[in-house]
Parts: structure tokens; sequence; C-alpha cells
């Protein structure tokens, strides 16, 4: 017998929470039995639902993890925009309850992130690397989740600090580039769902991994699955999408 999980979702008025929605209908093993829009408590609703998945904001996420954590309740989250403290906030709820935290839910670009972690093992030490994102004029919060995801995975693979070698944009005269630093570009407009491409230059020639979303489907069918996938745990962790897919 196939285990059905009961699903809320926050911000469900939203662009994202529409179409979480309509992912849940097609996956056999969720349900949505909870609606959360910002007016709404979720206190309100803990007895109807095992996890909720919220792509918010840093400041409503926090609030839904404490009160989840609370009545042993689990969460989905796909919010991004986390500035340092906030992060560490949510990093401390990894032994109080199960999550899954990712800046992308699709399934493509997690394996794009392999591969970057790949590569930059194999040609980062002589390449200079760039990553350029793309995203609608909506989109507040820059770079996206994804590209400092992408920046933070090549920096690991290459035992470097991303806090320490990112250079957010360029200006006007400036030193030279430096080898060991990670570019990052933006873009925004139009009704671009999320593009993002790794560029690792050489002499002669280069590498470029790119990902490109035309739907946020992809993104909110990979939350569905992460749903179904952690009601089955139980132990308290913070998970990745390299948790679920098996990376």
């Amino acid at each position: 017998m196939i285990k059905i999980t009961k699903i809320a979702i926050a911000g469900s008025n939203g662009r994202m929470g529409q179409i979480l929605q309509e992912a849940a209908t097609k996956n056999l093993e969720t349900e949505v039995t909870v609606l959360i829009d910002k007016d709404d408590d979720l206190s309100d609703f803990i007895a109807d639902f095992d996890v909720l998945i919220d792509f918010t904001r840093p400041e409503a996420t926090l609030k839904y993890l404490e009160i989840c954590a609370k009545h042993n309740k689990k969460m989905v989250i796909g919010t991004t925009g986390f500035d340092d403290n906030q992060l560490k906030e949510l990093n401390k709820y990894q032994d109080k309850m199960p999550v899954v935290f990712a800046p992308n839910m699709s399934i493509g670009v997690n394996l794009t992130l392999k591969l970057l972690s790949m590569t930059a093992k194999i040609i980062g030490e002589e390449s200079d690397i760039e990553i350029v994102e793309a995203h609608h004029r909506y989109k507040i919060d820059a770079p996206s989740g994804t590209a400092l995801k992408m920046g933070e995975v090549i920096a690991n693979a290459l035992g470097r600090d991303l806090k320490d070698c990112a250079v957010y944009g360029r200006e006007g005269i400036e030193e030279e580039r430096k080898k060991t630093t990670i570019g990052f570009s933006t873009i925004r407009g139009g009704d671009v769902v999320g593009e993002h491409t790794a560029y690792f230059f050489m002499d002669g020639e280069r590498v470029e991994i790119t990902h490109k979303a035309s739907s946020r489907m992809t993104f909110a069918s990979g939350a569905i699955r992460a749903s179904a996938w952690l009601n089955n745990k139980s132990k308290n962790n913070i998970y990745t999408m390299n948790d679920i897919l098996g990376l």
C-alpha cells in the first residue's frame, strides 16, 4: 500500500504555491491538505499535515521552522535569500527535526552541481571560473541561491572558502583578475524561469556547464518528491537533494 504524505503549502497564493499544488496532484504519494497564506496561522492547521513545503521568505521560513519543530512536523525548504545569521538559525534545527533544505529542487540542477564538483577537481586550478545567472524581473535576491550553491560546490572542491574568493560584479578600473576568485554576474528581465552557466576558462579552450529551466514545474516536482521521501525519515537532520537522489 502506498503511504500518502499530507502536505501543507506555504505561500499558496503565489506563483510557486500554485504550481506546487498542481505538482502534488500528479504524485500518487502526496495529497495537499493545508494551504497557508501570509494571513494564516500555521498552528491552527498543525494536526492536518505531515510535511510543510515552504518557498517564501527567510523571515517566514524561520517562523515556520519554530512551529514545526515544536509539533514534530517536517519541512521541505526551497526558500532563498538567507543571510549568514538566518542560515545559522536554520542550521540549529538540524538536531530538532527532519528537514530538506535546497536552494534548487530541480533534479537537473542537482546533477549539474555534481558535474561542477567533478569538473572543478580536474581543471579548476587551471581555470578562471565565472558564474552567470538569469531570472525573471520579479526575483529580488541576487545572485540567486542556485548560483551561490554552484559557487560553494566549486569552492569546496578546490579547498577554498566562497566568502573569501567570491567577486560579485565588476565596475570601473580595478586590479587584474586573481586566479583564485570565482566571479558572479546577475541578469534580471522578462519571464526567465532560471538559467545558470558556470564557465571554466583556460588558455585555448573553455568548459561551459549550463542548466536552463523552462518551467517552475521542475522545482515543484522536486519539492513534492522530497516531501514524500522526507515523510519516511525519522532521524533529525538537514538533508539535501543529494540525499534524495543518491548523489
